[in-house]
């Protein structure tokens, strides 16, 4: 019974608060570095990569279609594989010629 008397924080000691939002800073920062921003350069590659598309690219879709750009509006893009010819949502392709996009949550 006397060794917990002695494990009890004294009275008045304020640390505990300063302490908690120290550990959930550092909870915030783990969180931020690991997932928020690696998330977000990826997303930023994926942008770029099908602004760059053109007429012509080599493509693979999400659904694993491969093909060649045939034409390209707004979202729509029309992709030529085969012998027939299938229109996708420019977000769908994950790869272009040799560059894949980085791994991103649809």
């Amino acid at each position: 019974m006397h060794a917990l008397y002695l494990m009890a924080p004294a009275a008045g000691s304020g640390g505990g608060m300063s302490v908690l939002l120290l550990q959930i800073g550092l909870i915030g920062a783990v969180f931020y570095f690991l997932i928020l921003r690696p998330q977000s350069q990826a997303r930023k590659k994926h942008a770029a990569m099908l602004a760059a598309l053109k007429k012509g690219d080599d493509v693979i879709t999400s659904g694993g279609l491969m093909g060649k750009v045939k034409n390209i509006k707004d979202d729509e893009v029309t992709v030529e594989t085969g012998g027939s010819t299938v229109m996708v949502h420019r977000a769908r392709i994950v790869q272009v010629g040799d560059t894949a996009a980085p791994n991103t949550p649809s």
